[in-house]
């Protein structure tokens, strides 16, 4: 996917505002509530996107390697303040990236060397897929903003089939006749909307 360095940090910041807006919507009695991620409940999908976003000041900014960073953002990053904690991660988040020539490094995933440019990608396209799911368990507004659907539409498919060999998504679902783009991006991540 081509995309300028501008309209990515675009795509960036609304991808987090939207997650951030859903996180501030779960009620007090919703932390452990379920999720479409079926292993996951609310607080355990928060806290895992709390724990990529703490990742990447670590590889984008410091340059560090999965192998230095270890263990630090395993288990509970979410403390006794969950919603405070989501937010300090996702503005260093929104600050690496935005840093002059971030996007232009590599980072070090565990899949290897990858451009900043591809990793930031996948952080926005992960963040509006997970603004779904969470939108779904506490019962917030299930609509998407149509400029995030697209880009994650457009970064996704051409590998999602591949996704679910991975062990960390649902195989894709068929979806229903006359879908939208939204439909579209859910199924391919193996999701019923």
């Amino acid at each position: 996917m081509e995309i300028d360095v501008a309209t990515l940090l675009t795509r960036h910041s609304e991808a987090l505002a939207l997650f951030t807006e859903r996180v501030h919507a779960v009620r007090a009695e919703q932390w452990d509530d379920p999720t479409p991620c079926t292993e996951w409940s609310v607080r355990d999908l928060v806290n895992h996107l709390t724990s990529e976003q703490l990742w990447v000041p670590e590889l984008v900014t410091e340059g560090a390697t999965i192998a230095e960073v270890g263990d630090a953002y395993d288990g509970d990053v979410l403390g006794t303040r969950p919603r405070a904690a989501w937010d300090a991660a996702s503005r260093a988040a929104k600050k690496a990236f935005a840093e002059p020539g971030a996007l232009q490094r590599t980072v070090w995933l565990s899949y290897g060397e990858t451009p900043a440019v591809s990793y930031c990608t996948q952080m926005i396209t992960d963040a509006v897929v997970h603004s779904w799911d969470l939108s779904r368990a506490v019962g917030a507004p299930e609509r998407l903003p149509a400029a995030l659907v697209h880009f994650a539409l457009e970064e996704v498919t051409p590998y999602a089939s591949a996704l679910s060999q991975t062990g960390l998504f649902a195989p894709p679902v068929e979806p229903p006749p006359g879908d939208s783009p939204q439909t579209r991006l859910l199924a391919l991540l193996g999701r019923r909307a």
